[in-house]
């Protein structure tokens, strides 16, 4: 295990820069997550620290020695790719052991990774299969088992599920948190899927237009997101975005929207002016009456154990909120709606956020 830290590392093709100024300290046995959309430089990010793209400047340390001038194989990490990058013409075994014949290893010490690996993994039983014979799911376990024999200080991962199904994905997922509980080894992980972040990550690095914006445990990034981007992608179904004007101080404060409504508020750090209030579907509830929100429900989502309901506001805005899984709600029924305003987040014109206090009021009800 090896702790890895990123300072000041920059990288650009010709004119474009890619990763701009990033710095970022992962410590030993901690298993990360680099969430971003595309071309945000989440890939690259992990390829620079592999040693698969060129560190324009900065440094990288892996277990206190520097390695940005080091090949991928000096670095002591090993990297599980989303293509698989099997050999078709070779067994599971051979597989397993072909990078440690390459690098002179003795065949006692080779069948004893492999050994471990296939026992780590549960594969013992596909040793002599070659991966034509293999389902998608024991592929990529094969992959992860030619990165576990190698023992290294770091594993990186390049979204390794995006191939594989939804119900194969789920059960994968599943595996790959089970692993790092038992390995305990550093693990980078990268993807788009917020699901898999949210689910493995002992902490998030989310990423947009080559830089950092936010570092957090899941529950951080979700529930404090430090930027409207954040609070935008992260988050399914999507938050909700409200133009509102804030007026008022102290006990006095209050978030005005387009439609003259008043809203109570207890932020602190944010002065009077416009913003974009944000709320989650999940701190916005369907109410028999009273409530802070009125309007029409135009698409009704049934998920079983809760319903979705998209309302339209009198001004126009459109906004999703949840009800029970029994709603009994149809398309074009009139909707009261009741912000949980401890949930309350505002983003200025700059994207910044500031957040409900904690003493905020609960739940209206009335």
């Amino acid at each position: 295990m090896a702790e890895i830290v990123l300072s000041n590392v920059s990288k650009s093709y010709g004119a474009v820069p890619v990763i701009d100024n990033v710095s970022l300290a992962i410590p030993s046995g901690e298993l990360v997550v680099f969430l971003g959309p595309s071309g945000s430089g989440k890939s690259t990010l992990l390829r620079m620290i592999a040693g698969l793209e060129t560190i324009d400047s900065g440094t990288l340390t892996i277990g206190g020695a520097r390695c940005e001038h080091l090949p991928p194989g000096q670095r002591g990490v090993a990297m599980v790719f989303q293509n698989y990058a099997l050999y078709p013409h070779m067994t599971v075994r051979e597989n397993l052991a072909f990078g440690l014949r390459n690098v002179g290893m003795t065949s006692d010490v080779i069948t004893r990774r492999v050994a471990e690996a296939a026992r780590i993994l549960e594969i013992g039983m596909l040793l002599d299969r070659r991966p034509a014979q293999l389902s998608g799911g024991q592929r990529q376990r094969v992959a992860i088992g030619r990165a576990i024999v190698k023992e290294p200080r770091a594993f990186l991962f390049d979204e390794p599920l995006s191939n594989l199904d939804a119900a194969l994905r789920v059960r994968t997922r599943v595996e790959l948190a089970e692993l790092h509980q038992r390995i305990r080894s550093t693990m980078i992980y990268v993807t788009h899927d917020q699901t898999e972040a949210m689910t493995l990550a002992d902490r998030i690095v989310v990423l947009n237009d080559r830089r950092i914006e936010q570092i957090g445990t899941p529950m951080e990034v979700y529930s404090r997101p430090a930027s409207r981007f954040v609070a935008g992608f992260v988050g399914s179904p999507a938050m909700n975005f409200l133009d509102v004007v804030l007026e008022g101080r102290g006990a006095e404060r209050a978030a005005v929207l387009a439609s003259g409504m008043r809203l109570p508020l207890a932020i602190g750090g944010a002065e009077a002016g416009r913003y974009q209030l944000g709320i989650r579907p999940e701190n916005l509830r369907v109410l028999p009456s009273g409530g802070d929100l009125h309007g029409e429900a135009t698409v009704i989502e049934r998920l079983g154990d809760r319903t979705l309901v998209h309302v339209r506001l009198p001004d126009g805005a459109t906004v999703t909120a949840q009800d029970t899984g029994r709603s009994a709600l149809v398309p074009g029924a009139q909707v009261s709606l009741g912000i949980e305003r401890r949930e309350i987040h505002l983003f200025d014109e700059d994207g910044r956020a500031s957040h409900a206090e904690p003493a905020a009021v609960a739940l209206a009800t009335a």
